[in-house]
This record gives C-alpha cells, sequence and structure tokens, in this order.
C-alpha cells in the first residue's frame, strides 16, 4: 500500500501587503482604485477650496489675511447669527444624545432577536433616510395639528419649561458628574477603594451635583415676579412645539435617529455573542450581561452613532423650516440662517456661514476620532 502525500502546504506572501505590492498588476489595481475614490475627494476639496475663493475676491476695503477673516468677523458680530450658531450646537447635541438613547435598545433588539414583524419594522425604520425632508416636515406639523398633537403641544406649553428648568438640567448635571465619578472609580482607584467604597462615590457626587444646580438656579431671580432666570428664559423659547425651539430639536431627532439605528444594529451584529451568554451563565441576568458586557465592546458604535447623529443634525434644514420656521433669535439655526441670507441677496454672509458650518463639523468629527484612537477609549 502506497502513502499519499499530503498537499503542499499554501503560504502567505507578506510582501504583497499595501506599500509591498510585488506585482504590477496590484499596482494598477490599486491605483485605479486610489485615482476613482481621489475624483470624489478633490471635488469635496474644491468646493470648500470655491468658498473660500469667493469670500476672499469678494471682500471689499481689506487686504491680505484680513481679507479672508472680515466675513467672518462681520457675520459673527451679528447678536442673530450667535444666537443660530448656538442654538445649532445646543439643539444638535441634544438631539445626538437621544438618537444614541433610542439607537442602542433599537438596534440591539433589531440584531440579537427574530420576531414577527422584524422586516416591517426594519423597513419603518429607512422610512426619514429615503423620504424627503420637507415631507417629513410637513407631516411632523399635520402630526402636532390632531387631536393627540395638541395636548401634547398644550402640556409643553404648560409644564416644559417647568420641568426642564427643575428635573431637566439638574438631571443632565446629576448625569454628568455620575460619568465623571465612574470613570474616576474605574481608572484611579479600580484597585483601592473596596466594593462599598466604591459605590458611595459614584452615587453621592451625582446627587450633590443636582441639589447644588437646584440651588443655584433658585438663588438667580429675574424678572418681575422674581422667577429663576433659567425659569424665564426656558419660557421665553419653549412655549410649546410647533414654531419653537423644542420642533427644532424634534425635526433634527426625526431624521437623524434612523441613521443612529443602523449605526448601533451594524455595531452589535458585529459583537458575537458568546461573550455575552458566558456571563449569563456565570449568573448575570440578561440586563448585566448587556450593560457590563456589550455596551463596553459597543464603546466605538456608539461614538460613531452620535457623531453621524449630530453631523446630520447639523445640516438638517428641510423639516427644520416647514416645522420650525425661520424666526430670527426664536428657531433659526445656521442652515436657515444660510436659507435667510440667500434670500435678501446677501451671498457672502450665506457663503461665510457655510463655512464656518464646515469648520464646526470638522472640528467635532475630528475631536471626535482623536477620542475613539486614544488609549482612554480603548479602556474603557
Amino acid at each position: 500500500m502506497t502513502v499519499r502525500e499530503p498537499p503542499p502546504l499554501v503560504t502567505y506572501d507578506r510582501t504583497r501587503r499595501w506599500g509591498g505590492l510585488t506585482r504590477a498588476t496590484d499596482a494598477a489595481f490599486i491605483t485605479a482604485l486610489a485615482i476613482i475614490g481621489g475624483f470624489y475627494l478633490l471635488l469635496i476639496i474644491a468646493l470648500v477650496f470655491a468658498d473660500g475663493w469667493f469670500l476672499y475676491f469678494n471682500t471689499q476695503g481689506e487686504h491680505g489675511f484680513g481679507r479672508l477673516v472680515a466675513p467672518f468677523i462681520s457675520v459673527m458680530n451679528s447678536p442673530d447669527i450667535r444666537f443660530a450658531l448656538w442654538l445649532s450646537l445646543v439643539s444638535c447635541f441634544i438631539a445626538a444624545v437621544l438618537s444614541v438613547l433610542v439607537a442602542i435598545p433599537l438596534g440591539y433588539l433589531l440584531s440579537r432577536y427574530n420576531f414577527w414583524g422584524k422586516q416591517l419594522v426594519d423597513a419603518i425604520l429607512d422610512v426619514p433616510i429615503v423620504l424627503p425632508p420637507l415631507v417629513i416636515g410637513l407631516s411632523l406639523l399635520i402630526l402636532f395639528q390632531t387631536a393627540p398633537g395638541k395636548v401634547i403641544e398644550g402640556f409643553s406649553t404648560r409644564w416644559l419649561g417647568w420641568g426642564l428648568t427643575w428635573f431637566g438640567v439638574p438631571l443632565v448635571i446629576a448625569v454628568l458628574a455620575f460619568i465623571a465619578s465612574r470613570l474616576l472609580v474605574r481608572f484611579a482607584f479600580d484597585d483601592e477603594l473596596p466594593a462599598a467604597a466604591k459605590r458611595l462615590f459614584l452615587f453621592v457626587p451625582p446627587l450633590l451635583a443636582g441639589g447644588c444646580a437646584v440651588l443655584v438656579i433658585a438663588a438667580i431671580p429675574s424678572g418681575e415676579f422674581n422667577e429663576p432666570a433659567l425659569l424665564t428664559f426656558f419660557n421665553r423659547h419653549t412655549t410649546g412645539i410647533t414654531y419653537a425651539v423644542p420642533s427644532v430639536i424634534i425635526a433634527q431627532f426625526a431624521v437623524a435617529c434612523a441613521f443612529s439605528v443602523r449605526t448601533m444594529r451594524v455595531t452589535f451584529d458585529q459583537i458575537s455573542p458568546r461573550s455575552e451568554q458566558v456571563a449569563m451563565t456565570l449568573g448575570c441576568t440578561r440586563a448585566q450581561a448587556f450593560t457590563r458586557v456589550v455596551l463596553p465592546e459597543a464603546w466605538r458604535g456608539i461614538l460613531t452613532a452620535g457623531t453621524l447623529a449630530w453631523a446630520r443634525s447639523l445640516g438638517e434644514f428641510g423639516p427644520i423650516l416647514v416645522f420650525s420656521g425661520a424666526t430670527r433669535q426664536r428657531t433659526e439655526v445656521l442652515s436657515t440662517t444660510v436659507f435667510l441670507e440667500l434670500s435678501v441677496g446677501n451671498i457672502n454672509a450665506a457663503v461665510a456661514i457655510s463655512l464656518i458650518m464646515i469648520f464646526v463639523a470638522l472640528l467635532v468629527l475630528m475631536l471626535v476620532r482623536l477620542l475613539g484612537a486614544s488609549p482612554f477609549s480603548r479602556g474603557v
């Protein structure tokens, strides 16, 4: 009987990686891919460069570097545009946080479970992505003209400002204090404090921070009725929903959340359920395995989902214009500011605001990417 020799082992040539290509066909293929992708990259760079070129050659009375920055200084001297910038940053942040809070459970359910109607739910979540933005704004406007919408509108008119003053702001401060305490315990005192001291250190600072916030809010009065200044501010800007600040956040959230859900579903699909199952075999409940095992592994996906929602909210225009309007010092954000400046023929201001939006978006995206690539984020 003859013994058949085993087939020769197939070895991988490590020199054929990127930067070490040995064949001319590989180099030609990669070059073709780079050329095709480079066209789109050059288009984006050309768009930004064209805006800067236009501003530079259409600014009168300045020379050199001052000619380039003069339009931005002129734009930022306007209180209306400063308000639009502030409202854009705040509303985009709130919409991004709400989108992530909704996207995490939805993405987890769609990734881990099969249930009746799952395909229908998946299709419904794509509706805000495929619909024209103006249709979403019109649908929101009609929704809040129905009987349930009017009930929500009336509740918002009466109680939203009060709730944000005495519960919303202190809660946000307490949550930030809790996150800071948790990070401090994990990275600074993880091996030094006993379990009881850790729990005490986690919950006492948030309670103190929230209580101090309430005292500070109550100690700063304004107006003839001597009510808290923050309550006066919220009552001025959150009276109702339609054509008010809450409508801006709702319009941004309605579109941005769909992108966050897609991102979180892909994130959970890429996380193996084995570690979660092992945690449950060791005594964890499903909720404990989710919070202690799955969420830390999904940290980068959560960061990406929040960034994507924030960027999408910043560029939102159609739903805000229809549902919120473009009233100066009330519902004007940067995207509607560009429209308003164009409508009165102030092209220089419109281009300057567009570049400000680009710079702000690039700054936030770069900061998030640096945070996601840092050793600190890898340890979370």
